[in-house]
């Protein structure tokens, strides 16, 4: 981990039963979704992927089919260790870990005004921080949280669920 960031998704993961028991068995053999859901609540799978995945928790590739069938993501852990290489201030971790193990009120209040920011197409990271007096790593945080925002540069994308 090269990024204060990246401690969000992993944070989420194990701060959720849930996601936990999933990325547990993810670290066991590779599965498809729908393997995952016949598991675990299938209310839960598709976030917990997409937290996995903006998290580079996890690696995925195409199941070969049987005959006739169409070919399904597979998807398993890609770490067994943890590694951090970086420095960040007291505040930014702060605020990191406040984004990802938080469900106070004023957190949905920001995560709706940033879903609207970027649906309005003001995607800068800074600009919003500063319209919303957070800091650029609270925001770049919460992107990391929310399973259809990411951070791609400086910049937010609303991920359509392909990616």
């Amino acid at each position: 981990m090269n990024d204060p960031v990246e401690l969000v998704p992993l944070l989420i993961t194990f701060n959720d039963l849930k996601y936990k028991r999933i990325y547990e068995m993810l670290s066991k053999s590779w599965m498809t979704e729908e393997e995952i859901c016949q598991r675990e609540d299938s209310g839960c799978v598709k976030d917990c992927l997409a937290i996995l995945k903006k998290g580079n928790l996890v690696e995925e590739q195409w199941r070969l089919p049987q005959p006739g069938q169409t070919p399904l993501k597979e998807f398993k852990t890609n770490y067994s260790k943890f590694r951090a290489n970086f420095q960040c201030n007291m505040m930014d971790l702060g605020d990191l870990i406040h984004v990802a193990i938080s469900s106070d009120e004023y957190l949905r209040t920001i995560v709706e005004n940033l879903e609207n920011e970027v649906r309005s197409g003001n995607t800068s990271v800074n600009d919003i921080s500063r319209k919303y007096s957070v800091t650029p790593v609270f925001v770049k945080g919460l992107a990391k949280r929310i399973p259809y925002l990411d951070v791609k540069g400086q910049g937010m994308v609303l991920l359509d669920g392909t990616e």
